[in-house]
């Protein structure tokens, strides 16, 4: 298996590094260079999604709370850094569904990469992609504080140009926004790993949790979580730090704003669980109150901004609702991650899953409505000249309110478990929590997930509903042979993690034991 985790990271860094070749071996011309760079990009990604597969295949299912797979070798001896990897019930997930949403944005970019006078080549936008699957996979694989840090970062620049020069509207803006905020809370969180590693004498993540706090003062723990945990609220994004995702949403190009939700905020709810709950403890139990105030008001305020989105004459943009949305969302996530409770953990990281898969089949076909009319704007889709998908495009429609259903939480489907267990966590809080502070986190929870429903149908309403026989300025084509193989996956998973959420929970729960158990 250690062989199946060096694989994973060289090849698409090999890919990308490929890209840099002369530009004669990707074709005499521009048009077949680019042609050819988009197919090379699909084809890595696509043998990085099959050793993602044949990792799962070869994991120890029988113990997944074990460290499998693991890499540990020197790196940096002067700072006691270790190239040090491994995969567990909580990263391996989180692995396959990285692999999964690349391939299919490389798929889709193959035929809808977006082009302009001043947009770079497919081949530098190759060379960025497989650079920041390359980031995306090692966050999830690294067991080394420091190297952590550093994969978190390599996903930062990639992500920036994606953003700057293959978007649309304010995108520079928006880029810039998105770098200045999350530099800064690395920043916080990069003072925080230094604080852990030299008082601990140890960046090895391993080791660290394995200690469960021994050895860090009650000081030490708490500056510590409040400096890491502040930097990976940024990237989650908690509320009132989020301000940074509706803009870059909203920018980005489809496949951006898939990888940006379907796995760069999973990247900061994953190192609260990894780093912050079995790291420094007593800094966790701390601040988890707050963390789950800024759960329950991020869940609210993300439905509200989201409801307004969505009434007419408001001029909203789907992209930013859905944006909005994902705020929403991550809340559940860090309830239950704040309850710290074996279920609430569970629940967190069942969402985290939850939320790549719906939300990535969502900004998919946000991105294809677009293409088609030109216009994210739900008034414009929504008029007398407005989509009526259910008319005009039928399967497109009923994917899109199957998206929409499986986001605000209907049993069967993989959103409901995530936020249920979230909230059951929150209900019973780990001994030591403020029971009734918790209830009335749930009970705003439950109330935010009305809300979405309200804003989720509103939105399926005023888009697939409609007379398909008024004027339109578009007559939309029904679901693309390349939309179909993009986009079907994550229905699919969807639906399967709905009715078989055991096999995440199976995964998760024993490795969330031990390391809540600081085991």
């Amino acid at each position: 298996m250690n062989v199946l985790l060096i694989a994973l990271l060289a090849l698409p860094l090999f890919g990308a590094a490929g890209t840099l070749a002369p530009a004669g071996l990707f074709g005499p011309d521009p048009e077949t260079r680019d042609r050819r760079a988009l197919r090379f990009n699909a084809v890595v990604s696509g043998l990085t999604l099959a050793l993602s597969v044949a990792l799962a295949a070869a994991f120890d299912h029988a113990h997944p709370s074990r460290m499998q797979g693991v890499v540990d070798v020197s790196w940096i001896p002067a700072l006691g850094v270790r190239f040090h990897l491994g995969v567990d019930g909580i990263s391996l997930p989180l692995v396959v569904l990285t692999a999964l949403l690349t391939f299919l944005c490389a798929l889709y970019s193959a035929k809808k990469l977006p082009n302009g006078p001043d947009t770079p080549s497919a081949r530098a936008y190759t060379g960025l992609f497989l650079l920041l699957e390359v980031g995306m996979l090692a966050t999830f694989l690294v067991l080394d504080l420091l190297l952590f840090f550093l994969a978190f970062e390599i996903v930062l620049i990639p992500m920036f140009f994606l953003i700057a020069r293959w978007g649309s509207g304010a995108r520079t803006a928006a880029a810039n926004r998105f770098i200045l905020y999350t530099l800064l809370g690395s920043a916080l969180m990069l003072l925080g790993f230094l604080l852990v590693g030299l008082k601990a004498g140890t960046f090895d993540m391993t080791a660290l949790a394995a200690a469960h706090g021994h050895g860090l003062s009650h000081s030490t723990q708490l500056l510590a979580a409040l400096a890491i945990g502040l930097g990976l609220l940024v990237k989650a994004p908690a509320w009132p730090l989020h301000s940074w995702l509706p803009d870059a949403h909203t920018a980005a190009p489809t496949t951006g704003s898939v990888l940006l939700a379907g796995v760069l905020l999973k990247m900061g709810t994953y190192g609260l669980v990894r780093v912050v709950l079995p790291v420094v403890p007593q800094g966790a139990a701390y601040f988890a109150p707050y963390l789950g105030a800024l759960a329950a008001v991020g869940i609210l305020y993300g439905s509200l901004v989201c409801l307004a989105l969505a009434r007419p004459g408001r001029g909203g943009d789907l992209k930013r609702l859905i944006a909005f949305s994902s705020v929403g969302h991550m809340g559940f996530v860090l309830l239950g991650i704040a309850s710290l409770t074996p279920v609430g953990v569970n629940g967190a990281l069942f969402a985290n899953v939850a939320h790549g898969l719906v939300t990535g089949l969502l900004f998919f076909i946000v991105g294809g409505l677009k293409d088609r009319y030109g216009t994210g704007d739900l008034d414009a889709l929504a008029g007398r000249t407005g989509a009526a998908l259910y008319g005009r495009a039928p399967r497109l429609g009923a994917l899109l309110a199957f998206a929409a259903v499986a986001s605000l939480g209907l049993p069967g489907l993989a959103g409901f478990w995530g936020e249920v267990l979230a909230m059951f966590g929150a209900f019973d809080p780990v001994a030591g929590l403020s029971r009734h502070a918790f209830l009335t986190f749930m009970v705003l929870a439950g109330l935010g997930t009305l809300l979405t429903a309200g804003y989720l149908l509103q939105m399926v309403r005023r888009v697939c509903m409609g007379d398909p026989g008024e004027p339109a300025v578009a007559v939309p084509a029904e679901l693309r042979p390349y939309e179909a193989v993009s986009w079907t996956p994550l229905a699919a998973l969807t639906l399967v993690a709905g009715l078989w959420p055991t096999l995440l929970l199976s995964l998760s729960d024993p490795a969330v034991k031990q390391l809540l158990a600081g085991g």
